[in-house]
């Protein structure tokens, strides 16, 4: 096991879905994506490495594989429950990217299928009820550091 003194979430998140292919791959699959020839002609990646990747996200459950042909057999990818929750993340780097790289004209606006109003993404506090920007963010050690470091300086 890592030692979580030395480690991030960030760390350990980027260490399965860190690379360029992955996220396109994810990004796909929230799209409604399914296939592996549909996924190929839609990202333009070589089969080995969407294979590679897929491979990747089936070992980390992030994705389901399921087949629908069994001669030979050909799979569908689903997102897990645990791919689900990358939305966020993904939707996070999405309105980043609108931001800084699209000159103010997103390509794609993720809108509420119910009532197709553009959706926005905050970080919200709880306790005061109330988002909270970037600038007001601080730290603190989780529960597995703290006792970590207590076990340790014992």
């Amino acid at each position: 096991m890592t030692d979580r003194t030395f480690s991030c979430s960030i760390d350990s998140t980027l260490t399965v879905i860190g690379d360029r292919w992955t996220l396109l791959i994810l990004r796909d699959l929230f799209r409604g994506v399914r296939r592996f020839e549909q996924l190929r002609r839609d990202l333009g990646i070589a089969k080995n490495i969407l294979s590679d990747r897929l491979q990747k996200l089936n070992d980390s459950e992030i994705i389901l594989q399921r087949p629908y042909q069994t001669n030979p057999i050909r799979h569908e990818y689903h997102l897990s429950e645990k791919g689900i929750d990358l939305s966020p993340s993904l939707i996070a780097l999405m309105h980043w990217g609108d931001r800084w790289y699209a000159d103010g004209q997103p390509p794609i606006i993720l809108t509420h299928a119910t009532c197709d109003t553009p959706l926005t993404q905050s970080t919200h506090c709880i306790s005061c009820n109330t988002d909270v920007k970037p600038t007001d963010i601080s730290s603190r050690p989780g529960s597995d550091i703290v006792q970590f470091e207590t076990i340790r300086a014992q």
